[in-house]
């Protein structure tokens, strides 16, 4: 009788030791990311307010371009663990090696429609005429270094799948730290102005990349892979991406919309949905973590054809979730008073901005569960659901988020609207773990 319960005691030990040792290197790596934007923009800034404004700009479309093909990532994480399961190191780092190609092929054409449409793109958001020569400066040479950054993208990936999240962390903080050193040089030291901190990202971008394919080259060849592009190999990868594209495509939207509404609503509400956002993505970041570590796990076991082992994985990191959203919603409960301050001395923002983060604060372990079940999917290679549930996600929230200028509530009513659209995230996912029809087993879907 006393049997049972160690063993399960014994698989929920190594089921946690396989979460922190996964989950812990990527939040590192993921919180490294943003803060090459946060860099540039403490040295870009200095040079002077049109500058700053430029750099605001393109750096907000250099965001979104990379983001949309966060699915080269996880795309790969997943059908990379899958085939390590399944014990076939070559296929998988082989699968690894044509996401690369086709992070590669992506890169290109977006220079190929950045490049000479940059002054246009620019004016199209609105840039001022003293920022939107910088504007375009920093995007005409930032979109040099978006195929480095798209190959970093697929490369994390395959060492994800791989179950290696360290390298990607030492990797993320080399590249930090190049970026800013070059930056200084650049701007200041050679006098390169707004084009040295573009210069400076771009090299250090490309330098990451590189670190990542020495490991994958060398990888690939220790295992016997090839390394040459495979059309039906790199036509899998964006199949299986382009679930996952519309995915990200919906959830960028409802981040969109709610910043457009926000903006209906007064300087004060947008200034403080501002502060949220920025706050809101951190603690994305975190909750994240967990759903990388969920991608590779999941994957691994299902390639493996261990049913049962995903299941209590999947359970195991649902707590997980659950637990890290409490932490996370009591630090935001508590540290409200000191950290607006930090944002914003006016009372007007501090006003519309408590209240809401009560509502972000409340919705935490929600957040938490819903991080987890979507990289469960993901990492079972279940994109077309997915997909589907964010559509209908975005079809839900869009009403309610455009009425609340109509109805009243302010920015509260707002959060309330995004609380819900989490709630519907949760809704679906929930309801597709429980069926079980996302467990297919085997080196493929």
């Amino acid at each position: 009788m006393t049997h049972a319960p160690a063993a399960s005691r014994s698989r929920r030990r190594r089921h946690d030791r396989e979460i922190v040792a996964l989950a812990v290197p990527a939040f590192g790596a993921l919180v490294a990311e943003p803060l090459f934007v946060l860099a540039d923009s403490a040295i870009v800034g200095h040079l002077g307010t049109a500058q700053l404004a430029g750099l605001g700009i393109a750096s907000a479309l250099l965001t979104t371009a990379v983001s949309v093909f966060v699915f080269l990532a996880y795309a790969t994480t997943a059908a990379v663990a899958r085939r390590v399961g399944a014990g076939d190191l070559r296929a998988a780092i082989q699968q690894g090696m044509d996401g690369v190609w086709l992070a590669l092929l992506l890169g290109a054409g977006v220079i190929a429609v950045v490049l000479p449409l940059a002054s246009p793109i620019v004016e199209l958001l609105g840039a001022s005429e003293t920022a939107a020569p910088y504007a375009s400066t920093y995007l005409r040479i930032s979109a040099l270094g978006i195929p480095a950054m798209l190959v970093v993208l697929a490369s994390t990936g395959v060492l994800r799948g791989l179950q290696d999240t360290r390298t990607p962390l030492y990797v993320a903080v080399a590249g930090f730290l190049a970026n800013g050193a070059l930056n200084l040089v650049l701007v200041y030291g050679v006098g390169l102005g707004i084009a040295g901190s573009a210069w400076g990202t771009v090299i250090a971008q490309c330098a990451m990349a590189v670190a990542y394919l020495f490991v994958v080259v060398r990888g690939a060849r220790r295992h016997g892979a090839s390394l040459r592009p495979d059309a039906a190999g790199i036509r899998a990868c964006a199949q299986a991406g382009a679930p996952l594209l519309v995915r990200t495509l919906s959830l960028r939207a409802i981040l969109m919309i709610a910043t457009a509404v926000a903006a209906r609503l007064g300087d004060a509400d947008i200034a403080a949905h501002q502060i949220i956002l920025s706050l809101w993505s951190l603690l994305a970041f975190a909750l994240d973590a967990i759903a990388i570590a969920g991608q590779a796990i999941i994957g691994r076991y299902l390639g493996a054809g261990d049913t049962e082992g995903s299941r209590e994985a999947c359970r195991r990191m649902v707590q997980w979730g659950v637990a890290s959203g409490v932490v996370l919603g009591a630090l935001v409960l508590v540290g409200r008073p000191l950290f607006l301050p930090l944002f914003s001395g006016d009372a007007a923002v501090h006003h519309a901005a408590l209240p809401a983060l009560v509502i972000v604060a409340l919705s935490q372990p929600v957040s938490g569960v819903v991080f987890v079940l979507d990289g469960v999917l993901m990492g079972a290679g279940d994109g077309p659901y997915l997909a589907s549930a964010m559509l209908i996600t975005l079809a839900v929230f869009t009403p309610l988020a455009l009425l609340v200028p109509t109805l009243g509530g302010g920015l509260t009513a707002l959060w309330g609207a995004m609380t819900v659209m989490m709630g519907m995230r949760l809704l679906t996912l929930w309801l597709r773990s429980r069926s079980g029809r996302w467990i297919v087993t085997g080196a493929t879907r």
